[in-house]
């Protein structure tokens, strides 16, 4: 059996999900960026998280090289961000209120949850790569979370 590329896209679209941006600097000391959906916690005890980065990706090289990362859960305010990150824009720290975090790696100074990891593991994922960080630092800063579903930016509400 083979599947419809977009079909199968459009069906995992239908998996609800929030949105993450995740930066590192990469070996020749460059500020990378990229947007991801594809964020899943691990194991608590170590506290372990993962997301996955296309091979083709502008980025892939530092982010696969990178001994650390930070991964931010956006929330609902942050649109714009996400477009940002999304995008092949060169400068996009530019544009993005950002400081200097563990080891050196960028994070944004807006989030609703910030992760500071370093890599534990990459695993081949098909046309992806699966990087598991460890948890070293994080921040909660308990704001209503940006969502995606079927393709569009999603309000979550929690209070129903």
């Amino acid at each position: 059996m083979t599947l419809d590329a977009r079909e199968f896209r459009d069906s995992l679209g239908a998996f609800a999900t929030g949105i993450t941006v995740v930066t590192a600097t990469g070996a020749d000391g460059t500020k990378v960026g990229c947007t991801a959906n594809s964020f899943s916690s691990v194991s608590l005890d170590p506290p372990l998280v993962l997301w996955s980065i296309a091979k083709n990706a502008n980025s892939f090289d530092a982010f696969n090289e990178a001994k650390d990362f930070a991964i931010h859960i956006l929330h609902e305010g942050q649109e714009d961000i996400s477009r940002l990150f999304s995008t092949k824009e060169a400068d996009k720290f530019g544009q993005a209120d950002h400081s200097e975090g563990r080891a050196g790696v960028p994070v944004l100074n807006d989030y609703s949850v910030r992760f500071e990891c370093s890599t534990e593991s990459l695993y081949e994922g098909g046309d992806h790569i699966i990087i598991v960080g460890r948890v070293h630092a994080m921040d909660n800063a308990d704001k209503e979370p940006l969502g995606f579903y079927k393709g569009q930016y999603a309000k979550i509400d929690v209070n129903k």
